[in-house]
């Protein structure tokens, strides 16, 4: 009975508790397990290295350099340097140098240069010449003597002022008397030019706070001979120039140009003792810079003792925009100074002028072109008509000398010239270059003489540059010219033989600071006559040392 309770009071507890369930509980499943899952170790190859074979070809690399050479067209527009600013970093180097040489012809030859200065704000350079030379003719030498200073110094105001001091002794032998066989001394051959010169100029190296740029600039020379009648005589130079920039694109130009001579000779009885030949300038123009244009107009209103002229200055270049090629048109107009130093300088076996200098006015009309093909070939080409004024001409003076040792100068009011010049380059940077040119001009429309006697009808010019190694430089000219007209004994027009005159140089560098080098001139030994009666020396052969050597500022 007992058990029998028991058994129906856990049934009845049991239906309760069955009721009081809730029945909306979701139903989930806890599940717990501590398996890790872990894949099996793979197994690994072991590799073993092995030596490579040795390979024996020699590689076959290509590169691809770019173009070093350095080639710059030519470029119309107008170049303004700018003062170079010298790394402070860096010790300034003094440069200077001796040359000396001597030869079959040249005894000797000796050239030296010196420079000082700190190199920043202003430089000082001495140098000096010397060489005598003697052919196989008689009296047939001349000698030649030089020495000059020359200074630069830039103040903080931007101005850079620069300033030379020179002097220079020529002595040339009239030795083109005919006949040969006619006996002088030497002093009575001797004729021996003397120059004194000073010039001093200033610029702004940056415009003004208006625009403004200005290059004034002052000459003076002294010139003299040794003749019984000896002449001297001062040539003053000064030059005004003066800039005005208007944007990028426009300038404005103004100058004043004052060119003075005043001759004197001492021992004259008969003619003038003291002659003045003076030029007066005032040019004006306006100038357009773009990038495909160049155009340069203006007029210069002149006065040549006293006689007014007008003179053109007008001028254009128009450039593709790669600046290969070039179109040039121009109608200028310009002076020729009149001046015993001048026509020294052209003829030194003249005799002195004894009653007029007269300046040579030039009317030029020209067009051409330039340009260049590639980064080392450039071209150009020039065709002008020139008009000449008071053309000085130089003839053998019988008139007052019969063996004609001696020109004399005689002017050509009127002549008109057609002139045509060409010239090719090949440059390679700064290891080889060749150039060729030729100039052609045709004398027309002469007053008073019949030929344009001295003048060279044709020239052609040849040179050469080269720097085989590093340490090897060669070098050569080629000048040769058609036969000059000249007036003989009668008064009636001769030519000469044409010209050739070949040299070739040679310059190696044996240690630091030695250099050897050789010089051939007229390698094919021909006696030419530049002028008449005059011929230049046969083939000479000249050689010697360079000594160069550099101090650093301390």
């Amino acid at each position: 009975m007992r058990g029998l309770f028991l058994a129906t009071c856990s049934l009845l507890c049991g239906s309760v508790s069955l009721l009081a369930q809730d029945t909306t509980k979701r139903k989930t499943i806890d599940v717990t397990s501590t398996f890790k899952p872990v894949l099996r170790e793979a197994s690994k190859i072991n590799f073993s290295a092995v030596a490579p074979a040795a390979d024996t070809t020699r590689p076959r690399l290509s590169y691809s350099i770019p173009s070093q050479n350095l080639f710059f067209s030519y470029m119309p527009a107008e170049l303004k340097p700018v003062a170079l600013q010298i790394d402070s970093v860096n010790t300034w180097d003094y440069s200077n140098f001796i040359k000396a040489g001597i030869g079959n012809v040249h005894l000797p030859y000796l050239k030296a240069g010196f420079s000082f200065g700190d190199g920043k704000n202003s430089f000082f350079n001495i140098f000096a010449s010397h060489f005598s030379a003697k052919g196989s003719r008689t009296y047939q030498k001349n000698n030649s003597t030089s020495v000059g200073a020359a200074a630069t110094y830039k103040t903080s105001k931007n101005l850079e002022w620069n300033g030379s001091l020179g002097f220079s002794s020529d002595d040339y032998f009239l030795y083109g008397y005919q006949p040969d066989t006619l006996k002088y001394n030497k002093s009575d051959l001797r004729q021996r030019f003397q120059t004194f010169e000073g010039k001093i100029h200033f610029r702004n190296t940056v415009p003004t706070e208006f625009g403004l740029t200005y290059h004034p600039s002052l000459r003076v020379s002294v010139f003299g001979d040794n003749r019984p009648t000896k002449a001297t005589e001062a040539n003053t130079v000064l030059n005004l120039p003066l800039e005005k920039s208007f944007g990028e694109d426009f300038t404005f130009e103004l100058g004043a140009t004052a060119d003075l001579t005043n001759y004197r000779l001492k021992g004259l009885t008969t003619g003038k003792n003291t002659i003045n030949n003076n030029l007066y300038m005032v040019p004006v123009a306006l100038a357009y810079k773009s990038t495909n244009l160049y155009i340069h107009g203006g007029i210069i209103p002149s006065w040549d003792k006293k006689e007014f002229s007008m003179l053109p200055n007008i001028m254009a270049d128009v450039t593709t925009n790669d600046k290969m090629f070039t179109l040039q048109l121009g109608w200028i107009g310009y002076y020729d100074k009149g001046s015993y130093q001048r026509f020294a300088s052209i003829n030194p076996w003249l005799t002195q002028p004894d009653s007029l200098l007269l300046n040579t006015k030039v009317n030029e009309i020209y067009g051409g072109i330039k340009g260049s093909l590639g980064d080392h070939f450039s071209y150009s080409a020039k065709f002008g008509y020139l008009r000449y004024r008071n053309t000085p001409l130089f003839i053998n003076d019988y008139a007052n000398d019969t063996t004609g040792k001696v020109f004399s100068v005689v002017y050509e009011p009127k002549m008109d010239v057609a002139r045509a010049h060409g010239e090719v380059a090949y440059t390679v940077g700064e290891k080889f270059s060749a150039t060729a040119g030729v100039t052609y001009s045709h004398f027309a429309k002469l007053q008073n003489e019949k030929k344009a006697w001295g003048m060279i009808p044709v020239e052609y010019n040849v040179g050469l540059r080269w720097q085989v190694i590093r340490n090897l430089w060669l070098n050569s000219e080629l000048w040769a010219f058609d036969g000059i007209q000249y007036r003989d004994k009668n008064g009636n027009p001769s030519k000469d033989a044409a010209g050739f005159d070949m040299s070739a140089g040679v310059e190696f560098q044996i240690t630091k600071n030695f250099n050897l080098w050789v010089q051939l001139n007229n390698i094919f030994n021909n006696e030419y006559q530049r002028w008449h009666q005059y011929h230049v020396y046969g083939f000479n052969i000249l050689g010697g040392i360079t000594y160069s050597f550099n101090q650093k500022k301390r």
